[in-house]
């Protein structure tokens, strides 16, 4: 948050009032994602003139990596991303707290604000798109893992990918001139992720893409793995121990902007 000299009896009203800004942000660009990724889904996936024309699961997969890769990248570098960090994800918030540049006290908000976004945007793309989107082939977009995949094998594939990302993202966070690429790297990351794991996992790496949809939908059989994994991977991946092997981390926000100083994070 930003700091005044000449009010410093102020700081911690305009923190407050900040960060309830910046956790609205985070619900509305978590619903807008929500409702790309069902919609892109419903499209691509689902029964429809697009994917009657797509040769097989693998390639709408891709199609479905590399559109959810352009809109993620897209709400990031809004003027909402711009301004709240452009998490959308709450193992995003955890690692930054674990870098040292989000507030302990911003997680829980942030957390709660993506999970209810992700919920309104579900039920905002079954509104729009009606009865297709509780079908099967579509299912609110609410993933399930492969056959054969047990519990633990789909907890650590699910950390594992996550700590890739914030190892990956957070070593482009500590050199300022990689900064503005950030938000095309944590895009394609996830592209790359729907598109590999779409067939083992589902490729959720984030608790808010599922939450939804597996609460929309009622398919909340492997819920808590999905919740959980990221979580794990992302706590561990920014783990102190870790960091002590890379430069500092320089900002919490996706969108690659540096300007606050280290001891006022948001």
């Amino acid at each position: 948050m930003d700091q005044s000299s000449e009010l410093p009896n102020n700081a911690g009203r305009v923190s407050f009032a900040r960060l309830v800004r910046d956790s609205v942000f985070e619900l509305i660009l978590t619903s807008v994602l929500l409702f790309g990724v069902v919609s892109i889904v419903r499209w691509v996936i689902g029964p429809s003139p697009i994917s009657r024309t797509i040769p097989g699961i693998h390639a709408e997969l891709w199609i479905v990596g590399a559109a959810v890769a352009l809109l993620l990248t897209g709400l990031i570098l809004t003027p909402p991303g711009r301004a709240s960090g452009g998490h959308m994800n709450p193992a995003i918030s955890v690692a930054m707290w674990r870098f040292g540049v989000f507030p302990g006290a911003g997680v829980i908000p942030y957390t709660i604000a993506q999970l209810l976004g992700s919920v309104l945007g579900v039920v905002a793309a079954r509104s729009v798109w009606g009865d297709v989107v509780a079908e099967s082939a579509v299912g609110f977009g609410a993933l399930q893992p492969g056959p054969g995949w047990s519990s633990l094998e789909l907890f650590a594939t699910e950390a594992f990918g996550m700590a890739v990302i914030v190892f990956l993202v957070g070593l482009c966070l500590t050199v300022q001139r990689l900064t503005p690429f950030v938000p095309w790297v944590v895009g394609g990351l996830v592209g790359i992720g729907i598109a590999v794991l779409g067939t083992a996992t589902g490729g959720s790496l984030n608790p808010a893409r599922q939450f939804g949809p597996a609460v929309v939908s009622g398919q909340t059989q492997f819920l808590w793995v999905y919740l959980l994994a990221p979580l794990v991977g992302a706590a561990v991946e920014a783990s102190p121990e870790i960091l002590t092997l890379r430069r500092k981390v320089l900002t919490h926000r996706l969108c690659g902007t540096v300007g606050h100083p280290a001891g006022n994070p948001i």
